[in-house]
């Protein structure tokens, strides 16, 4: 059996107290094995208030949490706090103030943020096409509630086996949101989890479809990158937690900052206009998009 765990996904957590000096970024991984900066935290004094700023340097939404301890202080919201912010933007996420100017205050501070928009709501009108060419079969080695991996926020992933080199389409239209393709190790192990190479892709609807276990130089797509359903995106590989080659492809939404979860889909197939997809069967994507899928993929088609 081909399986695989989640890939292309992180959440981070930071801790602090007193008050952050300006400039002190909040820390991220996204699956390598240095951290990635994700987000600003700086604070502003007014007076004896102090104005938490949080820059989201991302180009897609950003969920975090903030939880904090306070000792003579209030909040301007209640902890733990959400919020959503918006790709390359600044936001005051909170303010803090004295309750007793005489006394002595100080707070500690933990944030843990994700990629994606706690607001999101799925479409779940909307039937998604197979990420693979018209008129090619694959074979789902997992799908939802696999036993291997398929499992919490994972529940609602699809496992297809197929050959490294594979041309990878787009199952929905979006905006490229995150991207890594320079690994080349993988394995049946836990500790080849953040090794995998993916393509994020934000929805219309806010959620996010991930790509995941790519073969190495094997994105064809660009940060900030606009797509459409059916467009050639990356080449499958086996990269990452994975027992053999195979494109694992999941929908999530972002709960908090530290949760998210994959939501159950239905994909559109030669025999059925709107399927769930399930373990051991092969799906053949349909023949009538033949023309349109040729002339996207072009010369990586197989």
């Amino acid at each position: 059996m081909v399986a695989c765990l989640t890939s292309g996904i992180w959440i981070c957590s930071t801790a602090g107290s007193e008050v952050l000096p300006p400039g002190v970024p909040a820390c991220g991984s996204l699956g390598n094995s240095q951290p990635r900066q994700m987000l600003k935290v700086t604070e502003r004094r007014d007076g004896n208030g102090i104005h938490f700023l949080v820059e989201n340097l991302e180009s897609a939404d950003v969920t975090v949490t903030f939880d904090l301890g306070l000792v003579n202080l209030r909040g301007s919201t209640r902890f733990p706090f959400t919020t959503t912010l918006a790709p390359h933007q600044t936001t005051e996420a909170f303010s803090l103030s004295p309750i007793d100017e005489a006394r002595e205050w100080h707070f500690s501070l933990t944030n843990a943020y994700t990629l994606g928009s706690s607001r999101a709501v799925h479409d779940d009108r909307f039937v998604y096409s197979l990420p693979y060419a018209a008129g090619h079969a694959f074979l789902v080695s997992q799908a939802d509630d696999g036993a291997f991996s398929h499992s919490g926020p994972e529940r609602h992933a699809i496992d297809w086996q197929m050959p490294e080199g594979t041309p990878v389409l787009a199952a929905r239209g979006g905006v490229v949101v995150g991207t890594k393709d320079d690994s080349t190790t993988g394995g049946p192990d836990r500790r080849f989890e953040n090794s995998a190479n993916y393509i994020l892709i934000q929805h219309s609807d806010g959620t996010i479809g991930n790509y995941a276990h790519l073969l190495k130089h094997g994105v064809r797509v660009s940060l900030g990158q606009t797509v459409v359903a059916g467009a050639l995106i990356g080449l499958s590989g086996n990269t990452g937690f994975s027992s053999g080659p195979h494109l694992h492809f999941s929908v999530f939404k972002t709960k908090d900052g530290r949760e998210r979860e994959s939501i159950p889909i239905r994909f559109r197939t030669e025999n059925e206009a709107a399927a769930t997809l399930v373990s051991g069967k092969v799906y053949l994507a349909p023949h009538s998009v033949l023309a349109a899928t040729k002339e996207r993929v072009g010369a990586g088609l197989k």
